[in-house]
């Protein structure tokens, strides 16, 4: 029986010819197709700038570094993320702390997030930067957090590895209207793919700057930024202690053809999500909430299991749909409590809506060619599963 996984790339013709012409060029790094590949996801955003790196977790790192984050402050984000979205303030120095999750959305909860900022405020612990991340492909409420942006004097680095595609308020995830800097990621279970990819996108030329300064060295060959003339036309400068997150003219011309076909991606997420909502709804489950102001890149597909109306286990459940052959996973794993942090002195019950999530999630299959099907055999073995 082959086995349906949670997530998986499509690969076209197209695709590999467009790659196949890159490996025939001139160029296999630093050439003509990252920038056509950044110029195309900053179009489609609407965004001024955009800075293509070899995965989300280097675009977290430099643009925690872009907005000067560093030994002494602090970095708030979801317990309910991958470890990335928190690590990239401790690669900084930083301190990072955690912003409990609304039980609904599953996002960074912005009442929580306000009650947190008061009590810092006491104590002179506002953070330097919040990392709301759009789980599943929702956007969080980002109005309401880039107002409290502006009263407590943070910045806010979008984390929307799971959105590209998506919506908020009618207008696209990425633009960067409540936020300073979006991520995204091109891993190959998300939305669009690059094999390994990310992105951050800006609209300040200054963050922009930094941002491809750390990106590769922290080398100029701009002669406005040195600190003296150009010995000749070989001169360089390294001016910051920057990195080599740079992306390949394959991984590029992957991502310029998958953007093609972006919209049309999404839309079959949605019409997966539309089925699923019919086909589970005498089930003992919770399916996701969307809320009316987003629309949704439905990379993943959560539910949440009605424990008390079952006679089976989180753990019985999931491993049965496992030997059915439905490759169902958990997205995610509190952050803080993993051991790393947990020697930080976090605690399980410090979140407890993060905590009920984890007891209780687990993604279904979502991805763009997933059959109608495929999609049918996940719910009879998601039935039986849940037992009589």
């Amino acid at each position: 029986m082959q086995q349906i996984p949670y997530g998986r790339q499509e690969i076209t013709q197209d695709d590999i010819d467009a790659v196949v012409a890159v490996l025939q060029s001139d160029f296999l790094t630093q050439g003509p197709m990252v920038p056509k590949f950044e110029e195309a996801v900053s179009r489609y955003c609407n965004t001024t700038h955009a800075l293509a790196v070899n995965s989300a977790t280097s675009a977290l790192h430099i643009a925690c570094l872009a907005l000067g984050v560093g030994p002494g402050d602090w970095l708030w984000t979801s317990p309910i993320t991958f470890v990335a979205s928190a690590n990239c303030g401790l690669y900084c120095g930083a301190k990072v702390d955690f912003v409990d999750i609304d039980p609904h959305s599953y996002n960074m909860c912005p009442k929580a997030l306000e009650q947190k900022l008061i009590a810092a405020e006491r104590f002179g612990r506002l953070p330097k930067i919040v990392v709301p991340v759009h789980l599943c492909g929702q956007p969080c409420d980002m109005q309401a957090i880039h107002a409290l942006a502006q009263r407590y004097g943070f910045k806010v680095l979008e984390d929307a590895s799971h959105a590209i595609g998506g919506k908020y308020k009618g207008e696209p995830i990425g633009n960067c209207q409540y936020s300073d800097i979006t991520v995204f990621s091109f891993h190959p279970v998300k939305i669009i793919t690059t094999a390994e990819g990310g992105m951050a996108l800006t609209n300040s030329a200054e963050l922009a700057n930094k941002l491809a300064l750390f990106r590769s060295h922290g080398i100029t060959r701009d002669p406005a930024q040195m600190t003296h003339e150009a010995d000749g036309p070989w001169y360089y400068q390294q001016i910051e202690l920057g990195y080599n997150y740079r992306m390949t003219e394959l991984q590029a011309a992957l991502g310029v053809s998958q953007m093609m076909r972006l919209d049309a991606y999404v839309a079959r997420r949605h019409q997966l999500a539309r089925r699923y909502e019919e086909l589970l709804a005498s089930m003992p489950v919770t399916i996701p909430w969307q809320h009316t102001d987003s629309y949704s890149g439905l990379h993943l597909y959560p539910v949440r299991l009605q424990l008390n109306r079952i006679k089976r286990s989180h753990h019985q459940v999931f491993e049965s749909l496992r030997v059915q052959g439905i490759g169902v996973n958990l997205h995610y794993i509190p952050v803080h409590t993993q051991p790393y942090y947990e020697r930080m002195g976090f605690r399980a019950e410090d979140f407890p809506q993060a905590q009920a999530y984890y007891r209780e999630a687990m993604s279904l299959p979502i991805y763009q060619t997933l059959t109608d099907a495929q999609q049918d055999r996940v719910v009879s073995a998601l039935s039986l599963a849940l037992g009589p």
